[in-house]
């Protein structure tokens, strides 16, 4: 499963993509998007300038571009849920919370842990995105791709959406007893970006840099209250004498 989210989950979403671009490179009649709700038209003036299919090729990289900000939050939480519940279960765990080490060196550990291979896989990914968009693409499209709104979002955002997932993901793991309930209910936090999507895609959402921002800001501090909350209700006494 850990295989399956690092590896093959970031080329599933490089295939969609490519597969989009390749395709519409044929297509000369874009009527319908145009007219359907959410349209060309509701993507406004990112689109001054362009040809009707440089613009179709916008639209959908710009979508594809919030889709990758669902992997680095999707990627950790399998290493997340597991790394309490499941080392308990495989009784691995009592050895060591019966060390010396704190509770905050033990959970920034598992953190760093999950955290990590999250955030290499979504830039590798992106950054073969974008050499994928460069090759097919005019350079017209490619330029507004490299718009700040999105690096900021991938480069800042995505890994503090990455440690709100694994903070969120390890307060389920200590709390709950069966590392699949923990796998699930940690995917909740996924929502909220498919929200974001579905929004964008028809329309009710222009995706800019203050929305990146304000969006950057409250995961921040999001980050922190689930850190700290995570630390205390942590009970290493309860998991070693109680819990089963």
């Amino acid at each position: 499963m850990v295989l399956f989210t690092v590896a093959f989950l970031p080329l599933i979403f490089l295939v969609i993509p490519f597969a989009t671009l390749f395709f519409t490179q044929s297509i000369d009649d874009f009527s319908e998007l145009n007219s359907s709700p959410g349209g060309l038209e509701a993507f406004g003036a990112q689109c001054a300038g362009l040809t009707e299919t440089d613009c179709v090729q916008l639209y959908m990289l710009n979508l594809y571009t919030i889709m990758f900000m669902i992997l680095p939050v999707a990627i950790p939480v399998t290493i997340a849920a597991y790394s309490i519940v499941g080392e308990k279960a495989a009784r691995s765990l009592e050895p060591l919370l019966a060390t010396p080490i704190t509770t905050t060196e033990l959970l920034s550990a598992k953190a760093i842990a999950a955290v990590t291979p999250a955030i290499l896989a979504t830039w590798l990914s992106y950054l073969i995105f974008l050499l994928m968009s460069y090759v097919l693409v005019s350079p017209e499209v490619f330029s507004r791709l490299l718009d700040p709104t999105w690096l900021i979002a991938i480069l800042i955002v995505s890994p503090l959406l990455t440690l709100l997932s694994v903070s969120f993901a390890i307060l389920i793991s200590s709390r709950v007893t069966d590392p699949r309930v923990a796998e699930q209910m940690s995917a909740l936090v996924v929502l909220p970006l498919i929200l974001l999507l579905v929004g964008q895609s028809v329309g009710l959402i222009l995706f800019s840099q203050a929305l990146v921002l304000v969006i950057g800001l409250v995961v921040a501090i999001l980050d922190v209250i689930l850190l700290t909350v995570a630390i205390k209700l942590f009970q290493r006494e309860t998991i070693l004498t109680r819990w089963k």
